[in-house]
C-alpha cells in the first residue's frame, strides 16, 4: 500500500502529478513549477482541489492540466499588470485570470517571471 494522502507532501503530490502526465504537458507543468521557484525562491508549495497551488503570502497560481493544455490560474490575475498579453483565459472574471499552454507554444520565461514576482508583490502588500 502506498503512502496516504495525509502522509505525502505536496511537493511529492506534485511530482507524482508530473510523473502521470508522461507527454507535453508533464514536461510543461514541471518546465513552470521550475519558473515559479527561480521567480521566488520562497514559494510554498501545496495541493489543493488536486491539483498543484504554489503560494507565497496567498495563493499565487495553481496548476491544472487537461486533455490538450496546462492552465495556470493566478487567483489575483485581474489585479495583475500583464504588459506581455500572457493571460488569455478566464479574462471575464473579476479575480482569477489564467495562462493556457498548448503543445509547441513559446514560453516567454521572463514575462511570466515577472508575473509570479507581481502576484507575490500583491500577497505580500498591506
Amino acid at each position: 500500500m502506498g503512502k496516504s494522502q495525509s502522509e505525502t507532501s505536496p511537493s511529492q503530490l506534485i511530482d507524482e502529478r508530473i510523473a502521470a502526465l508522461d507527454d507535453w504537458r508533464g514536461e510543461m507543468l514541471s518546465k513552470l513549477r521550475t519558473l515559479i521557484k527561480q521567480a521566488d525562491p520562497e514559494v510554498v508549495e501545496e495541493w489543493k482541489w488536486k491539483n498543484p497551488v504554489w503560494s507565497h503570502g496567498g495563493i499565487i497560481c495553481t496548476g491544472e492540466s487537461y486533455k490538450n493544455k496546462v492552465k495556470l490560474t493566478f487567483a489575483q490575475g485581474a489585479a495583475l499588470d500583464d504588459p506581455a498579453g500572457l493571460f488569455n483565459s478566464s479574462l471575464n472574471g473579476n479575480t482569477r485570470r489564467a495562462i493556457d499552454f498548448h503543445e509547441g507554444e513559446e514560453l516567454d520565461e521572463k514575462a511570466l517571471k515577472a508575473l509570479i514576482c507581481e502576484a507575490v508583490t500583491l500577497n505580500t502588500s498591506d
